[in-house]
């Protein structure tokens, strides 16, 4: 896995790219295979990050609260995922919003996220 400091999210997202925080998660998203919005303190984010780890998967890791703009995406997150899904773990693979823990897992359990983990280029099994 690899984390994503503070700085990093000047570097990807400069003062003069769109304001909008759902631009921002976009574009972040769009920087990996696999990207995870996480809080580092919880624990269905750590079990998402332990199961695409153990998959074999290198994953780029956002953890929202050591970020100072954090809460602001994390709403963004919100908006796009449905206020009734927690706002993390949320997880982009190829760009494209897969959704949740409860998504992934339902992908993970039916056998559709080993393919599109192959599509993205995270895996080469």
């Amino acid at each position: 896995m690899h984390y994503q400091a503070e700085r990093s999210w000047d570097y990807y997202m400069p003062a003069t790219a769109a304001r909008d925080p759902v631009d921002r998660v976009v574009r972040l998203a769009a920087g990996s295979a696999v990207v995870i919005f996480s809080v580092s303190s919880c624990c269905m984010c750590h079990a998402l990050k332990r199961l695409l780890c153990g998959m074999g998967v290198s994953s780029t890791v956002y953890e929202l609260d050591h970020d100072p703009r954090g809460k602001e995406i994390e709403r963004a997150l919100m908006r796009l995922v449905g206020a009734a899904s927690p706002p993390v773990p949320v997880v982009f693979i190829g760009g494209k919003l897969v959704g949740s823990m409860d998504r992934v897992m339902a992908s993970h359990i039916n056998g559709s996220l080993v393919p599109l983990l192959k599509e993205a280029g995270a895996l080469w099994l």
